[in-house]
């Protein structure tokens, strides 16, 4: 069984809502938080509980997604990464992790879910250590 989940950032309380339940009815166990700090908390809290990462970039004071997305590469080197963002996908060459996907504001759920699909799909098979 795999208990691991997405860990969502979203500082709008109605779009994180909307994001957490649609994960929730495709199939994905979600952790949220509505800022960054909030956020990095949840993670090194557990590392190994979170699978992928879907994050704004824009979370109000303090850090941004860009931020929030380099804290768990640095743990987690492999970890999917979905950006979303209205203003900041200009900026997501320079500032994403490699490997990661942009999604642009406005958007529809399903897009969320095939990027996060598209990553975790694309991650070399787990070999249980025996």
């Amino acid at each position: 069984m795999n208990d691991q989940a997405v860990l969502l950032v979203e500082d709008e309380a109605i779009l994180l809502l909307d994001l957490q339940v649609g994960l929730e009815e495709a199939g994905f166990a979600v952790v949220s938080a509505k800022n960054a700090v909030e956020a990095l908390a949840q993670f090194d809290r557990d590392p190994a509980a979170i699978k992928a990462l879907v994050t704004d970039i824009r979370l109000g004071s303090g850090p941004s997604g860009w931020g929030v997305s380099r804290h768990l590469r640095e743990t987690v080197p492999a970890i999917p990464v979905v950006y979303m963002s209205g203003d900041s996908a200009k900026d997501w060459h320079a500032q994403g992790v490699p490997g990661s996907i942009m999604i642009q504001k406005p958007f529809v759920l399903a897009q969320v879910i095939t990027a996060l699909s598209t990553l975790l799909n694309a991650q070399p098979p787990v070999t249980p250590a025996l």
